[in-house]
């Protein structure tokens, strides 16, 4: 069970941690102050608002959600596609290279296995569907995005792990290869290969596995070959650096970005669905890709509420956005599904 938490930053690791910017006061922090409750909100009477939620029928799917069986080992070499798993989780071929991101196949989003299980028909994927991995991505270590019983599974299938500064030290006490990992601060910048390039890039949001916080960094993520340019947002709560990043890169031809498990009470470390059409114009993005939804009940929203309000704005905004079903996929340039296929659910 111990091991399941992690392990925060320690000796050298910490020394590497404690040389970034972005560390002070003896953690991270977000570039423009950011409360993680609004006034008047507390633990308790989260718990409690939270143990309430738990009796809403729309929280969860009431049937099996609909997915899509893709074999990622027979993906067309010469395509750039993404294939969402749900909630963050995702794989992108990109010039063949098999790239996957925070995934989280154990089946909840939680220490115990007894608390926020993903909904039914959601975790059609697991490790065994993939041979290698050549790039790992991991965003920052919440439970929902840093899956040890996942990670177990992948790690000897990973050629490269690229991952927010701090990261490291949980990778290494479950028994990842040292060598292969690379932390990152905001705005480092290496290159994967002669094609791809990866940034990381801001977020406002915050870290921890137990009730010690901000001990390692969360960050986006810039993807970047000679032709194509991928964000990949990570959670975050809308703020100036959506700008700044869209700035950086000029354009993006897909963002990723979070939609769900946003509420009043926790205003500044996820987005409302209007703020995520907002940062896709912000960062120059020509398509949207909406994720953090359709696998956990993170937040006391009903489970389509997410995307019901962000394809509304989109649609008012004139953007152009995909939602693919879990296991569907996207295919830069030529495919971007965006049937409605949670319509029919809960009714």
């Amino acid at each position: 069970m111990i091991k399941i938490l992690g392990k925060n930053p320690s000796g050298q690791l910490k020394k590497s941690v404690e040389q970034s910017k972005n560390y002070q006061d003896r953690q991270f922090n977000n570039l423009t102050k950011t409360i993680m409750l609004a006034e008047g909100n507390n633990f308790v009477k989260l718990m409690a608002d939270f143990i309430k939620a738990r009796k809403d029928k729309e929280r969860e799917p009431s049937v099996n959600i609909p997915s899509v069986k893709t074999n990622l080992n027979k993906l067309n070499a010469n395509e750039t596609s993404i294939t969402w798993f749900g909630h963050s989780s995702y794989h992108i071929l990109l010039k063949n290279k098999h790239v996957l991101v925070d995934p989280v196949f154990s089946g909840y989003a939680s220490p115990f296995p007894f608390m926020i299980k993903s909904f039914k028909g959601s975790n059609v994927y697991a490790a065994d569907d993939f041979e290698n991995i050549d790039v790992l991505i991991l965003t920052h270590d919440h439970y929902d995005h840093l899956d040890y019983y996942t990670l177990l599974k992948l790690k000897h299938k990973v050629k490269a792990v690229y991952c927010s500064l701090g990261i490291a030290s949980h990778l290494i006490y479950w028994g990842f290869n040292k060598s292969i990992i690379n932390e990152m601060d905001w705005w480092d910048n290496k290159k994967i290969n002669d094609d791809i390039q990866i940034t990381a890039t801001p977020a406002r949001h915050f870290s921890g596995r137990t009730f010690k916080r901000a001990q390692t960094l969360w960050s986006s993520f810039v993807l970047q070959t000679s032709k194509e340019t991928l964000f990949l947002g990570g959670d975050s709560g809308y703020g100036e650096h959506f700008k700044e990043i869209g700035k950086a890169f000029n354009k993006f031809d897909i963002a990723i970005l979070e939609c769900g498990q946003y509420n009043e009470k926790w205003p500044m470390i996820h987005m409302m669905p209007e703020q995520t059409a907002q940062a896709n114009i912000d960062l120059n993005a020509q398509v949207l890709m909406p994720v953090h939804w359709g696998k956990f009940a993170l937040a006391y929203h009903s489970w389509k509420e997410p995307i019901e309000r962000l394809t509304k704005k989109a649609k008012e905004l004139n953007l152009t956005y995909s939602t693919p079903q879990i296991g569907e996929q996207i295919i830069l340039g030529e495919h971007l599904p965006n049937k409605e296929w949670w319509l029919n659910i809960n009714k």
